[in-house]
């Protein structure tokens, strides 16, 4: 068995399965052993079972020796940040809350993965209820970034991305809201790929709000994204938000296409603010795509510095509808010292949620509430049509954008934690593709002079997933910094 074989793409154990030079169990039992010997450190998981992942790749192999392989991701590890239904499985969404639920269904994108023979396993630590940027709102633990353990790996998906950084599985599944994706993987110096709204089901997705959430892949290379996003792609009749379009195969079209693009570069991306060497990896990359003879084309999208405030506003008051369900008399936790029915509803959810969270649903309690929805909720939703508008008027004249991912690398545990709006605008560049409902990815563009990883951001347009991968997959394919692994 190659040596670090956890840490070879998707791409590359896919052809080593098929060839029969690797078994599906030689490859799980390696990601299990480097999971054992590392997360102690880095705190990715929050559960999971060794019995049931080497049980799927012996009937993958079982399959492949028939001649029956599902696929090439057939066999493949892929772990599942705790906020996706897989049935009999611990969901807790990093919630006391839920610490004791067993999801009773499995969500759509997990059914098709097991449809691919990809092996499920693991219950990845998050940012509780999916709120937060670095995984300290976890009731649980504070997962480390595998590049630096006294640093967080971004939120809300932390574990998803530091466990594919650290070599604790091939890839994960994460979700995104307002860049809970694409932030963690630019931390963590992995690929990180939020779809458009409505190409992934979001049936057995444990809604945060309703109308941002989406579920997405994130791996080590642009390809192996490409590879999990068809996986899971497609249309689905259960969730009423799942849009009809061709899914084309990702993987050929990147590699097939040859055209030179047009590439935005929105000049409110690149104010005050941005830590130099953010800047400086950021111009690089467009510089690299100018001599591959891209279009570099200043764009502007003026409703940018309005994006975080009306992202706070809709995202709390979805999370509050969506949260109300909690209450302490059906599944959840159940307060033990309360005096009646309506001191149980007060007390379970006074006990039970985190103060990001319950911060949050005061927040979105708030705006919703008689007096204040006009002046709040409804011009926010206003608003975020401008948003959406200033994209599509600049996608008019070019095919993608690039910005940063994030504008700093990632900070130290406890730094932002008593300044919630500090932590708030960390999501700064990302909170806008949510709003807008648009396909963006984050791919490792570079180091910082303490070796931490700095994403690029690329943004595309609704449903054009093969041209966002394709220009993606040109940087990422002609450098070399998602070879680069941590030292732990």
């Amino acid at each position: 068995m190659p040596e670090y074989i956890f840490y070879k793409t998707a791409t590359e154990l896919s052809s080593l399965l098929a060839k029969g030079e690797l078994s599906a169990v030689e490859l799980a039992t390696s990601v299990l052993e480097r999971t054992k010997s590392v997360d102690d450190k880095i705190n990715a998981f929050i559960s999971f079972d060794e019995t049931d992942a080497l049980k799927q790749a012996k009937e993958s192999d079982e399959r492949r020796k028939k001649g029956e392989s599902l696929g090439p991701l057939d066999g493949i590890p892929v772990a599942i940040k705790d906020i996706l239904a897989i049935k009999d499985q611990p969901l807790t969404c990093a919630s006391k809350m839920l610490e004791n639920f067993v999801a009773p269904y499995n969500a759509t994108c997990i059914e098709k993965l097991k449809q691919t023979g990809a092996v499920i396993w693991g219950r990845l630590n998050m940012d509780e209820f999916a709120m937060g940027s670095s995984t300290e709102n976890s009731a649980f633990h504070t997962t480390s970034n595998p590049w630096n353990l006294d640093c967080i790996p971004g939120g809300s998906s932390g574990g998803s991305a530091a466990c594919v950084a650290a070599g604790e599985s091939i890839l994960s599944l994460g979700s995104d809201t307002g860049g809970s994706i694409r932030q963690p993987a630019a931390f963590c110096g992995i690929v990180g790929f939020k779809p458009t709204y409505g190409l992934i089901s979001r049936y057995g997705l444990t809604a945060f709000a309703s109308s941002l959430d989406q579920v997405g892949p994130m791996a080590h290379t642009v390809e192996d994204a490409a590879l999990l996003l068809q996986g899971i792609a497609g249309y689905d009749a259960l969730d009423s938000t799942s849009f009809k379009t061709e899914i084309p195969n990702y993987l050929e079209e990147i590699k097939n296409f040859d055209k030179k693009w047009k590439i935005g570069v929105p000049k409110e991306y690149f104010g005050d603010g941005i830590d130099p060497e953010i800047r400086q990896a950021t111009m690089d990359a467009i510089e690299f795509y100018e001599k591959q003879g891209y279009d570099i084309v200043d764009i502007s999208l003026p409703h940018t510095e309005l994006a975080v405030p009306v992202y706070y506003v809709i995202a709390t008051a979805e999370a509050s509808s969506n949260l109300s369900r909690y209450d302490g008399i059906r599944y959840t936790h159940r307060s033990n010292l309360a005096s009646d029915h309506v001191d149980l509803y007060f007390k379970t959810r006074g006990e039970a949620f985190g103060e990001e969270v319950k911060r949050r649903i005061i927040l979105g309690t708030y705006v919703l509430s008689s007096g204040y929805y006009d002046a709040y909720y409804l011009r926010a939703q206003k608003i975020r049509t401008l948003i959406r508008n200033d994209f599509m008027d600049a996608f008019k004249s070019v095919d993608v954008i690039i910005t940063p991912t994030t504008p700093s690398a990632a900070f130290k545990k406890g730094d932002k934690v008593e300044d919630p709006l500090e932590m708030y605008l960390n999501d700064i560049f990302t909170i806008s593709v949510n709003l807008a409902g648009l396909p963006g990815i984050s791919i490792p563009s570079g180091f910082t002079s303490s070796n931490l990883p700095i994403g690029l951001q690329i943004i595309g347009k609704p449903y054009q997933e093969a041209e966002l991968l394709t220009v993606a997959n040109v940087f990422n394919s002609e450098h070399d910094f998602h070879l680069k692994q941590p030292q732990i």
